[in-house]
């Protein structure tokens, strides 16, 4: 399946830099109406029939655009799709009419158990073909393209014969499907495993990028007393990760980047100068790519 069998991913105006849209925050974004440009959220918190988070989202709609975020579908289970999940997250597309939807790298249920977790997977020609068709089927289901985020994670597994950047440049070749580039996630992954983030990156197919995610994480340890960083979005980007979203910015050009700030929510202003960092991110490297360009 190509990207040409669905509706082409949705855009945003460049440089278009978006926040986690959190009710907490409600009063004051309606109140202040700053310039953003996009919220996102999360796709199973409105799976219901109505009521006051769906006017809340409403009312943001009329005034933003939205990136609708999943969480559940479990896209790399060994078993099939919830199909009554991927009819309600078809329906919540369908209400609120995002730019773009998006989904992990994960998967989370088997055989009926959930777990509160988005969980690794081998890379494998078996699981690269699984995703592959679970893409599709969401695809279908959804009448347009998704977007594939790239996981965080703390295990490897010995049986994987593909890199990662890899096999996610696989799937969107057979799908069509996007990729959102989770910048974060990178760092996080490269600290518990002892990659270089930058050449990470710099073998990423980039082409297929349709959003950043950026967001902050928490350092831990494991047994063996080695640094362990954990995907908490739970506090502000760390510097290192500003480095690495300032070097893909170059490569990739302006892209939509989203602040995902989900547990210990901030005041709204502290989430708002975070999304400011980003813009001011995203002209800077802008900036230097054309005063490089000017001089060759």
């Amino acid at each position: 399946m190509t990207v040409a069998d669905h509706r082409s991913l949705g855009t945003l105006g460049a440089p278009s830099v978006g926040v986690g849209f959190k009710p907490e925050h409600f009063e004051a974004i309606v109140d202040t109406r700053p310039q953003l440009g996009f919220f996102e959220v999360h796709a199973e918190n409105y799976m219901g029939a109505g009521g006051a988070p769906h006017r809340r989202v409403d009312a943001i709609r009329e005034r933003y655009p939205l990136s609708l975020h999943g969480v559940g579908l479990s896209i790399g289970s060994p078993g099939p799709l919830d199909r009554a999940h991927l009819q309600r997250l078809a329906a919540v597309a369908k209400r609120f009419e995002p730019v773009l939807v998006s989904e992990h790298l994960a998967w989370s249920t088997h055989e009926g158990a959930f777990f509160n977790d988005l969980l690794p997977l081998p890379y494998t020609d078996e699981t690269v073909a699984r995703v592959s068709e679970h893409i599709d089927e969401v695809q279908n289901a959804l009448g347009r393209t998704m977007l594939l985020e790239n996981p965080s994670t703390y295990v490897v597994f010995a049986e994987s014969t593909w890199a990662e950047t890899d096999f996610l440049r696989e799937i969107a070749r057979r799908t069509g499907c996007g990729l959102l580039l989770d910048v974060s996630n990178v760092f996080v992954s490269a600290v518990n495993h002892g990659f270089d983030p930058d050449r990470y990156l710099a073998d990423f197919p980039l082409s297929a990028v349709g959003e950043i995610h950026l967001a902050g994480c928490a350092e831990d340890s494991d047994d063996a007393g080695l640094p362990l960083f954990i995907d908490a979005h739970n506090s502000p980007v760390r510097d290192p990760v500003w480095s690495l979203y300032a070097t893909t910015i170059r490569r990739l050009g302006p892209t939509p980047t989203l602040i995902e700030w989900d547990n210990d929510v901030p005041a709204w202003p502290t989430l708002l100068s975070e999304a400011r960092r980003a813009e001011r991110a995203i002209v800077d490297a802008t900036t230097k790519t054309l005063e490089r360009a000017d001089v060759l």
